[in-house]
């Protein structure tokens, strides 16, 4: 890692007295009692708050899902960072699990829907029924109207059905019938989907792959998580006992602090210089978009804050790379022939790209 041999130049050097991440139960002068300070009630002050409350959501999941540290960790670093979270692999690995696993760990509202050919876009955002006795038009909320929606296999629902989910994931904001509701923050969408090549699936468009903050794969356990798995799934789901750990407002606190991370300019320009280089490699036919970076710089500051840091190093960059870039780029002709994916791509770039020097 950086952290231990330049991180500190990445530092803040001059950090005001109201960073959240600075204050609270690491300030000898803050108040211990109150809640003047992000994360002050969940758990502690600032970073010491946030890390007690993403060990217990962690732990949680954990509990359910085993063998998988760095994908629950993914997971949460998408839910702090306030984006959305797209898991795909194969069926029977656990995908839907992860996503009710963290659902049911914090207490708050939760929906699932179950993405199918014929499910319409009504079904989803609600829709305006005429109430008689009223004699006026009453809207009925969807199941988008939830702090966390779980979306199940969304790439077998038609595009028309996909798309409604648009609005909601970029502008918390659902508009039926020319009226607007806002959607109660915090509010994430965890979809699954299978991978493309299986029978009865449609493609996500691009603008809609956009939306998700970091796709991530399941992947098979190893031979001793498996072996765990007969032993804690056999007779019962160890979802069925999972409580929730942690509150709404929690939560709210929580990213409150990772708003406030630090970044450095030369930790931006390295972001930049990586997003701006998948537009021009010549094995892509669409790179990312700024969007992409905004995602990328937003999942690093959750990533750095579960680290126990309140700035962001370039290896915080590298390792969120794969997850936040890589579903959004379209290879080429050549490179589908060839067989480079996306992810190698990426890959490629981090290897290449000069990281930023102490001191930059």
């Amino acid at each position: 890692m950086a952290v231990g041999t330049h991180g500190e130049s990445f530092m803040e050097t001059d950090p005001p007295a109201s960073h959240p991440a600075r204050r609270g139960g690491r300030d000898a002068g803050g108040d211990a009692g109150g809640r003047d300070d992000a994360g002050r009630g969940a758990g502690g002050g600032g970073l010491d708050g946030l890390a007690h409350v993403a060990n217990k959501i962690r732990d949680a999941v954990e509990s359910v899902i085993e063998g998988k540290p760095s994908v629950v960790r993914l997971a949460l670093t998408v839910l702090l960072a306030e984006g959305h979270l797209l898991i795909e692999d194969v069926p029977g690995v656990g995908k839907t699990m992860l996503a009710k696993a963290l659902a049911r760990s914090v207490d708050c509202s939760v929906r699932r829907v179950q993405f199918t050919p014929d499910l319409l876009p009504s079904d989803i955002t609600g829709v305006s029924a005429y109430n008689q006795e009223r004699r006026e038009f009453e809207f009925k909320p969807g199941p988008v109207f939830a702090n966390i929606v779980v979306g199940d296999e969304i790439n077998r629902a038609s595009p028309k059905t996909q798309s409604a989910l648009l609005e909601c994931m970029e502008e918390r904001q659902v508009t039926v019938d020319g009226t607007t509701y806002a959607l109660e923050p915090p509010f994430m969408v965890i979809s699954t989907q299978n991978p493309v090549e299986m029978e009865g699936t449609y493609p996500l468009p691009e603008a809609q792959r956009d939306r998700f903050t970091a796709r991530i794969s399941m992947g098979y356990p190893d031979p001793a998580a498996e072996l765990e798995m007969l032993e804690t799934h056999g007779a019962s789901s160890p979802l069925d006992r999972l409580t929730p750990v942690a509150h709404a407002a929690d939560v709210r606190d929580l990213i409150e602090v990772v708003r406030a991370q630090h970044v450095a300019p030369a930790v931006r320009q390295y972001a930049i210089d990586l997003v701006s280089a998948t537009r021009r490699h010549p094995e892509l036919r669409l790179g990312a978009s700024p969007r992409a970076t905004l995602h990328l710089v937003r999942a690093a500051r959750a990533y750095a804050a579960l680290d126990d840091r309140d700035y962001v190093v370039p290896d915080d960059i590298q390792d969120l790379a794969g997850p936040v870039l890589a579903h959004r780029l379209l290879p080429t002709a050549e490179a589908q022939v060839e067989r480079r994916r996306p992810e190698q791509v990426v890959a490629d770039l981090v290897k290449r790209l000069p990281v930023p020097s102490p001191g930059r």
